[in-house]
C-alpha cells in the first residue's frame, strides 16, 4: 500500500479482509489506532492519511470532498485487489461513500460493505451543521463536539498548527453538494450515537437508498465520538458483519450468510424508537454489549 496515503498501527495480514478508516474533519490516521489494535488479530487495518496533518502537514489539505475522494480511489486502484470494506466517521463517511461511488463507477471491485458512522444520510440540501463561517465557529463546534482534547483547543500554538486542517476540512463539508446517482451495490452498516448533538438518530434513515443491497442502521450510547467509549462493541459489529459473504467471499474463514453475525437477528441499540420513526420493537443485544436494530431497506 502506498504508505504515505495508508498506515498501520500494527502487522500486516497478508491474506484476509482489509479495512480501510477514514478519519472525521480535523483528524488523523491515528485517530484509528485502537480500533486497529482492537482488530488486529482479525483484520487487516489500515487508516487514511489526508494531508495536511501531522507528517503531512507541510503538503496543502484538499478543501474538497470530492477531490479528496478521487485522489483516495486513485491510489486503491494501483493496489492488487483483495477484499476489502470502508470505515468512515462524521466527515469520514461523507469520504468513505463518494470513494465507493468513484470505484463503483469505475472498473474496481465494489467493498464487501461499508460501515458510516456519525453522520447523517445526504442529500439535495446541505446539512447546516457543515456551514460554519469562521475560525471561532470551527472551534466551538470542534469543542462541542468533544473529538478533541481541551487541553489542545487551550494552547494557543497548538491551535495554530490544527487550525489549517481544521478549516480545509469545514470548507470542504461547506462546499459538498450530493449529486444523485447510481446506488451502490455494497451493504451499509450505519452507527450512530443516540446522544449525537449534530447526527439526530433519524437523520442516518436516508442511507438506505444509496445501496441496493442489505442495510442497517446501529445506535450506540453516546455523543458525536460514541466511539471512543464504545470500542468494544464496535469491534464486535465490524468483526460480525465481515464474516458474512457479501457478493463473494470476505476473506475471513468460516463466514456465515449476508446481514448478520452467524445467522443471528438484529436490533437497534440504545433504545426502542426506530430511526426514522419507524414504530418500536424490544431490542436484543450483540456479544460485547452492542445493542442493534436493523433498519430495513424501505426505510426512507
Amino acid at each position: 500500500m502506498d504508505t504515505t496515503w495508508f498506515r498501520r498501527f500494527g502487522e500486516p495480514r497478508p491474506t484476509g479482509c482489509r479495512l480501510l478508516c477514514f478519519p472525521h474533519a480535523g483528524g488523523a490516521a491515528s485517530a484509528y489506532a485502537p480500533l486497529a489494535r482492537k482488530l488486529a488479530g482479525t483484520l487487516d487495518v489500515l487508516a487514511v492519511q489526508y494531508p495536511g496533518r501531522q507528517d503531512r502537514r507541510g503538503e496543502p489539505p484538499v478543501d474538497s470532498v470530492l477531490g479528496l475522494a478521487a485522489r483516495i480511489a486513485d491510489r486503491l486502484t494501483a493496489q492488487p485487489h483483495r477484499p476489502y470494506a470502508f470505515f468512515g466517521h462524521s466527515m469520514g463517511a461523507l469520504v468513505a461513500y463518494e470513494t465507493a461511488r468513484i470505484l463503483h463507477a469505475g472498473s474496481a471491485p465494489p467493498p464487501v460493505r461499508l460501515f458510516l458512522s456519525g453522520r447523517g444520510a445526504p442529500g439535495p440540501t446541505p446539512n447546516r451543521h457543515d456551514r460554519l463561517t469562521d475560525d471561532a465557529a470551527i472551534l466551538t463546534a470542534v469543542r462541542d463536539l468533544g473529538g478533541t482534547d481541551a487541553s489542545v483547543l487551550d494552547d494557543p500554538e497548538l491551535v495554530d498548527m490544527v487550525l489549517p486542517a481544521l478549516r480545509a476540512d469545514y470548507g470542504a463539508l461547506a462546499s459538498y453538494r450530493w449529486q444523485a446517482g447510481p446506488a451502490l451495490d455494497t451493504p451499509l452498516t450505519v452507527l450512530v450515537g443516540d446522544a449525537d448533538p449534530v447526527v439526530p438518530v433519524a437523520s442516518v434513515a436516508g442511507w438506505a437508498r444509496q445501496t441496493r443491497q442489505d442495510n442497517e442502521v446501529l445506535v450506540f450510547t453516546g455523543g458525536h465520538f460514541y466511539l471512543s467509549e464504545r470500542l468494544d462493541e464496535v469491534t464486535t459489529v465490524v468483526e460480525g458483519r465481515l464474516r458474512t459473504r457479501t457478493g463473494g467471499s470476505s476473506g475471513i474463514p468460516d463466514s456465515g450468510p449476508a446481514g448478520g453475525v452467524g445467522g443471528r437477528a438484529q436490533a437497534r441499540a440504545g433504545g426502542t424508537q426506530a430511526a426514522g420513526g419507524a414504530g418500536t420493537a424490544p431490542a436484543a443485544r450483540e456479544p460485547g454489549g452492542g445493542d442493534q436494530r436493523t433498519a430495513g431497506r424501505a426505510v426512507a
